[in-house]
C-alpha cells in the first residue's frame, strides 16, 4: 500500500480532482438556519445550491430533525450510503471524540474547515485509508474546482 501521508492531501490539484469526484457531503457540526450567517451553515447551503448533497450531522440542537430540507443525522455512521466528504466544524481539540465515528463510516476523504487543524487525528484518518484535507474552506474550494 501506498504512504499513508499520501492521504494528506494538500496541493490544489488533489484538491480538485477530490472535489470534481465528490457529490455527498457530510457536515460534521452545522448549524441551523437559525444561525445562517456563521460558516458551519452557509458553507453547507453553498455546497447544496452547487451540485452537492448536504447531509446534516449536527452536534447541538437536538430538537432538529431537518436542516437545508435534509433529514438529520446524528452520527455519521449512520448515514445510509457511500459519503464522500464529512466537511468538519468542530474544534480541534473536539476532533478526537468523532474519530471513532468517522473511521466506522470510512468516508472517501474528511475535510477540516478553514482554521481547523489537528495533526494527530489527521494522521489516523489516513493511515485508515481516508483522505484528509486541513484548514481549507469546503466553500472557497468548491467555487474554485466545480465552477
Amino acid at each position: 500500500m501506498a504512504d499513508w501521508k499520501d492521504n494528506l492531501i494538500e496541493d490544489d490539484a488533489r484538491i480538485g480532482e477530490l472535489l470534481r469526484g465528490s457529490r455527498r457531503v457530510a457536515v460534521l457540526g452545522i448549524k441551523t438556519e437559525a444561525q445562517s450567517d456563521q460558516a458551519a451553515f452557509y458553507v453547507a447551503r453553498h455546497v447544496a445550491g452547487h451540485g452537492g448533497e448536504v447531509i446534516p450531522v449536527p452536534v447541538y440542537y437536538p430538537e432538529v430533525t431537518e436542516i437545508l430540507g435534509s433529514k438529520v443525522y446524528r452520527k455519521v455512521a449512520d448515514i445510509p450510503g457511500a459519503v464522500d466528504i464529512v466537511d468538519v466544524f468542530r474544534k480541534p481539540s473536539d476532533i478526537p471524540a468523532h474519530l471513532p465515528d468517522l473511521l466506522a463510516k470510512k468516508p472517501r476523504a474528511v475535510w477540516f474547515q478553514l482554521g481547523i487543524r489537528n495533526d494527530a487525528a489527521a494522521e489516523e484518518l489516513a493511515r485508515a485509508g481516508i483522505q484528509v484535507v486541513q484548514n481549507r474552506c469546503l466553500m472557497v474550494e468548491w467555487r474554485r474546482h466545480r465552477a
